[in-house]
């Protein structure tokens, strides 16, 4: 399961107790590849309940590999000759 940009648009209630709830059932079962641009100390702000968000981080990162990359995008970078 690969979920992109998560962190792009911040959640209501509604939709942190659904991707909880996606996160739950998903843990153990599969393997979950998450994009953000926010470190997890900005988790809470998007989601915007502490308790939410320690629950959700607590099941992602219990068995996971975290690659955190730095620099520019290559879209970024490259933006000019994309919109060519």
């Amino acid at each position: 399961m690969i979920i992109d940009e998560v962190g792009f648009m911040p959640l209501n209630t509604q939709e942190a107790n659904l991707f909880f709830g996606f996160v739950s059932e998903m843990s153990e079962k599969t393997s979950m590849i998450i994009t953000s641009n926010k470190g997890f100390d900005e988790w809470v702000d998007f989601l915007g309940d502490a308790t939410i968000t320690t629950a959700i981080l607590d099941r992602l990162i219990h068995h996971c590999e975290i690659i955190s990359m730095s620099g520019d995008s290559y879209r970024f970078s490259h933006r000019k000759s994309i919109t060519r």
